[in-house]
Parts: C-alpha cells; structure tokens; sequence
C-alpha cells in the first residue's frame, strides 16, 4: 500500500486551476512546502504532486497541488534504476 502525503481529490481543482486541499490533510505537514514533490490523493488513487503553494484562508490552510505525469509504479521505477 502507498503511504499518503496528503489527502486530496484529485478531481477536485479550484479558480487557480490546481487541485487543492487543506494543510490538516496532512500526515505530517512539515513536508507540505511549495516545491516539495509528495504523493497525494487517497490510497486508492494515489499520485505524485509537486507542492505548488500555501495559501491562508479564515477556514485553514488551502495547499494547491499540481499532478504530475505517470503512476506511483513509474516513479518506483525510476528509483530503483538510480539508487535511491
């Protein structure tokens, strides 16, 4: 099973045009920063997501999401061919 990052709908994509959930969505939201690459979504629609920003709401901390290309399998893959 894939350990989540963050929770999120991955169909779910505000006025921004990213998808968005909240900060407290987070397993552990010091890894929630912009730039950070995590895997979000729920664990069965896991996906890999590049932290586009933070944005401070009366209702929370909104966490813009951009999906990016290919499956958890092909990131595997990728790991295991350079090491890592």
């Amino acid at each position: 099973m894939t350990r989540i990052d963050i929770t999120a709908d991955l169909n779910s994509e505000d006025e921004t045009g990213f998808v968005w959930t909240f900060l407290d969505e987070a397993d552990d939201p010091a890894v929630i920063r912009p730039g950070e690459v995590v895997v979000a979504g729920s664990p069965l629609t896991p996906a890999v997501c590049e932290v586009v920003d933070l944005v401070e709401k009366p209702v929370g901390t909104v966490v813009h999401l951009r999906v990016l290309p290919g499956t958890i399998e092909q990131y595997r893959r990728l790991l295991d061919r350079v090491g890592a």
